[in-house]
């Protein structure tokens, strides 16, 4: 019950904070608007940080599950998933809650008390994923993880732009530019990938 109670608290929270962003947010605040207590998102969570910590996990989980959904057509090639990867991710329904990952990585970074978490798994379960997905297209383990990093470094770094300037034509082409160059530079032929059950008869 705790755990379920925690999780829909956890809901209420992405989807606001998706429709209003943090500004001027407050613990009291965010309680209201989700109809609860600021001592049951304390009892959960810890506090402010410890929360907004966990929506940002939370939705990091939802994005690893887009991709890995993205990738099951059995057509696309490794350029056309991160194509659909990033006009998913470009999305503005998505803004505020990029921005709060954004706030929060760079607390994390500088030690601010409660945020530190963030950091555990914020590229390794990109990295882990990527690799398990290049190789379905064929891609050598010991060069699809080197591609996953450079991969998560582009496309993070062109979401901070987006956010930044709004230039939505200036940054769709480039990621347009490294998802042609990486699947020109890809180390072997690419197939169609098989899925996450097929075996190598399949």
């Amino acid at each position: 019950m705790c755990s379920e109670s925690r999780n829909r608290l956890l809901s209420r929270a992405v989807e606001h904070l998706a429709g209003h962003g943090v500004g001027g947010l407050s613990l009291r605040g965010l309680a209201a608007d989700i109809g609860t207590s600021h001592r049951m998102l304390i009892y959960h969570f810890g506090s402010m940080e410890g929360l907004l910590v966990e929506v940002v996990r939370h939705v990091e989980e939802r994005q690893r599950a887009v991709l890995t959904t993205l990738t099951r057509d059995p057509v696309a090639s490794p350029a056309d998933a991160i194509r659909a990867m990033w006009h998913h991710l470009a999305d503005p329904t998505l803004w505020p809650l990029e921005r709060l990952f954004f706030e929060l990585y760079g607390q994390a970074l500088q030690g601010r008390p409660g945020t530190a978490p963030l950091l555990d798994g914020v590229v390794e379960s990109w990295l882990d994923l990527n690799v398990d997905l290049a190789g379905r297209w064929g891609v050598p383990a010991e060069v699809a993880r080197t591609h996953a990093r450079l991969g998560l470094a582009v496309i993070r770094g062109l979401l901070l732009d987006l956010l930044a300037t709004g230039d939505r034509a200036g940054t769709d082409a480039a990621v347009e530019a490294f998802a042609a160059a990486y699947q020109d530079g890809l180390p072997v032929p690419t197939r169609a990938p098989a899925g996450p059950d097929s075996g190598p008869d399949d």
